[in-house]
């Protein structure tokens, strides 16, 4: 976060103007017991917090989160796994060996110009050994995505209630029951607004009367989105929304239905069209606005 290369303590010294004969004093600093990490970042965060221009759509805070795949040449370094790349980009090979990290940040400025501050930036795979040391004996390590919730969330709790975009990879049943749970604790409040795939399927509630006996479903008639499009065409709404600097005209369809097998939990779906584009907006606010969350 505050250096322009990768030569290490060199890279320090270099971009914060340091005296270079320091370089074994900073080294010896990395090391020293008398500092936390998880002290610095959180008045890192606590600085942004009350210094910086925070973006805010309906009262809520912007945080920004995602993985990042760095390709390392040394197999047998310490945290190089092989991985897989979701990317459709085809000049990118499926698997590479590197570092898995999960970044997040907080939008500032204003409609004319917005900036993301880094907030933190960790490792979260190919250290399992690691991340068992603060674990109870038979608890399981947290994946990659309950991860960037639960580091999110420990930013929400100093920035104050939060809307996170995440890209479609981590709409998933294991990121909704986390986030669920971190809302559970009566602290704050964080919502998540993503995409989901164009062959998503989703439910509609199911009927309140039962024929027999039985249980109570748990969801009613499945809803393939990307009919959507089609069926409810003439239930699209036409409003001007800003992208990429921008004021455009867009359509939109908004609805809200069950998503998730064995969770079922009601997600607000927003069916967007631009410039012959279609896209699905996911948000865990059922209440936020769709042209909002656009």
């Amino acid at each position: 976060m505050v250096r322009t290369d990768t030569l290490g303590t060199t890279s320090v010294i270099r971009d914060l103007a340091l005296n270079p004969q320091l370089y074994e004093a900073m080294n010896l600093f990395f090391r020293a017991s008398s500092w936390a990490l998880q002290e610095i970042c959180q008045t890192w965060i606590s600085t942004v917090h009350t210094r910086a221009p925070l973006m805010r759509e309906c009262g809520y805070a912007i945080l920004v989160g995602d993985g990042v795949k760095q390709p390392k040449e040394g197999k047998r370094s310490p945290g190089v796994k092989k991985l897989h790349q979701e990317s459709e980009n085809s000049s990118k090979p499926e698997y590479i060996f590197g570092h898995m990290f999960g970044a997040i940040g907080v939008l500032v400025g204003n409609q004319n110009k917005i900036f993301c501050i880094p907030l933190s930036i960790n490792l979260q795979d190919g250290i399992q050994s690691i991340l068992k040391w603060g674990l109870e004996k038979g608890k399981e390590i947290p994946s990659h995505v309950v991860q960037m919730i639960d580091k999110d969330y420990e930013a929400a709790r100093t920035i104050g209630k939060s809307l996170l975009l995440l890209d479609r990879y981590f709409l998933s049943v294991p990121a909704l029951e986390r986030l669920r749970q971190c809302n559970e604790s009566g602290k704050v409040v964080m919502h998540i607004v993503t995409k989901a795939k164009k062959s998503c399927i989703a439910y509609r509630e199911p009927s309140k009367k039962k024929p027999g006996r039985g249980r109570p479903r748990k969801k009613g008639e499945a809803v393939k989105l990307r009919e959507l499009f089609t069926a409810k065409a003439e239930s699209f709404r036409e409003t001007t929304a800003v992208l990429y600097g921008k004021q455009e005209r867009i359509r939109y369809y908004c609805v809200d239905l069950l998503w998730g097998q064995k969770l079922y939990q009601k997600l607000r779906f927003v069916l967007v069209e631009y410039k012959g584009i279609q896209s699905i907006l996911v948000s865990t606010d059922l209440a936020l606005d769709p042209v909002a969350i656009n």
